[in-house]
């Protein structure tokens, strides 16, 4: 059984620990981890059978902190270095400024929302459940569909504004930011959507694959795109807020270039709370009813409760 899936699984947790735990996680030194290093820890964690009683070993943390930052729960397979979980703060939190700066150029206005879309949809795919089959002709021609298709979206408040001049402060400032929210989850739904159309493995506690569910895929990928409405739409709605109060301070009138800066550091540390509250809404391993599956998996086993990967 895959080590990431059985400590998941074997250590259910409440918010607050899901929370600690992605806290540790989203270490930014975890993307500059060896691949030494990181199958060393995998090897200890695979032949030490006390592996999930000694936690507070020192070694033992350190080993299932690399292997949980690192390596997908599914195929196993690492995790490339700039679409690891510690990697989207740094990543996305200047695109998402960038995405609500007013500009009135097509090519300013583009470009964050293109480089946004193209790293979170490549996000959502690699780190999406991957028990699936899908043939990678498939994979690219979904996410180039989906980039194109969440740019366009993101880029309609944008040209509202420039097309009606709306003067309303907060249609304005409001209509960007629900819009990113709400294209941040349907991203999620559609560059995950054959999760739901071709159904996603769910196991015993023991980590037997009982078979593939529709049902299992839909509810992963729907608790996936809430966290991420969730994550980024907060974290555009709050630098928003502070930044409209920030402007009627003496300091922004004396210094009205530090708006740009305020915003971004506001961002940045907004998203830096949110980033391990979003991903410890869900647990990692999700966990479902059997009565709730298809009938074919309900007739295969005895097992009340089953388990899938909903990924992050």
């Amino acid at each position: 059984m895959e080590p990431n899936v059985r400590f998941w699984i074997t250590e259910r947790q409440s918010f607050f620990q899901r929370f600690l735990q992605w806290t540790e996680l989203l270490d930014p030194t975890n993307l500059i981890i060896s691949v030494e290093k990181i199958e060393k820890s995998r090897q200890l964690l695979l032949t030490n059978e006390d592996a999930f009683g000694s936690l507070e070993d020192q070694r033992i943390q350190e080993a299932w902190k690399r292997s949980l930052s690192t390596v997908h729960p599914d195929n196993s397979k690492l995790i490339p270095v700039p679409f690891r979980p510690a990697a989207l703060l740094p990543f996305t939190a200047p695109m998402v400024f960038l995405s609500l700066v007013s500009v009135k150029s097509l090519k300013a206005m583009v470009l964050p929302q293109f480089s946004f879309f193209t790293y979170t949809t490549t996000f959502n795919v690699i780190n999406g459940n991957a028990s699936y089959d899908c043939r990678p002709y498939e994979s690219i021609s979904l996410a180039a569909g989906v980039i194109a298709s969440s740019t366009f979206l993101g880029l309609l408040p944008r040209l509202f504004q420039v097309r009606y001049s709306l003067n309303n402060v907060l249609v304005r400032r409001a209509l960007p930011v629900i819009v990113l929210a709400q294209v941040s989850a349907m991203n999620v739904v559609a560059s995950r959507g054959l999760e739901p159309m071709r159904g996603i493995e769910v196991m015993d506690k023991e980590g037997n694959v009982i078979g593939y569910s529709r049902k299992a895929g839909t509810k992963a990928v729907k608790d996936t795109a809430a966290t991420r409405a969730v994550l980024f739409g907060t974290s555009a709605v709050i630098p928003e807020v502070f930044s409209y109060f920030f402007k009627r301070t003496q300091f922004f009138l004396q210094y009205p270039w530090s708006l740009w800066s305020f915003k971004l550091s506001c961002t940045i540390l907004v998203m830096g709370l949110m980033v391990p509250v979003s991903l410890s809404i869900f647990p990692q391993i999700g966990q479902i009813q059997c009565s709730k599956l298809e009938k074919e998996i309900q007739s295969a086993t005895e097992e009340t409760e089953l388990f899938y990967n909903r990924g992050i």
